[in-house]
């Protein structure tokens, strides 16, 4: 019985070590659905180039209905939180303009 004490005590510490030297290197980790930064080196996605390319896209599709600059600049000032989409009309709304 002592010595199933003493080995789940060790185990114990064990953990707790490690724990001391994990955590603060997963701070440093960059997380994986944080949006808010420009390029995740976990899966190499580049948002702003995704934003800009999806702007470039609608462009060609709308025409002079969709404001391309206006969304480029967006993706620039958001770091490309806001992608939008080009069969979503809610995401590239202030980007569209009637013509009269």
């Amino acid at each position: 019985m002592y010595a199933t004490k003493k080995s789940t005590i060790f185990a114990a510490a064990i953990a707790v070590a490690l724990l001391c030297v994990l955590l603060p290197a997963a701070d440093a980790l960059p997380s994986i659905g944080h949006y808010g930064k420009r390029f995740d080196t976990m899966s190499g996605i580049d948002f702003i180039q995704i934003c800009l390319n999806n702007c470039a896209q609608c462009k060609k599709m709308f025409g002079d209905y969709f404001q391309g600059q206006t969304c480029a600049e967006s993706c620039l000032k958001f770091k490309g939180k806001a992608i939008p989409d080009c069969e979503d009309i809610g995401s590239i709304a202030p980007f569209l303009n009637a013509l009269e």
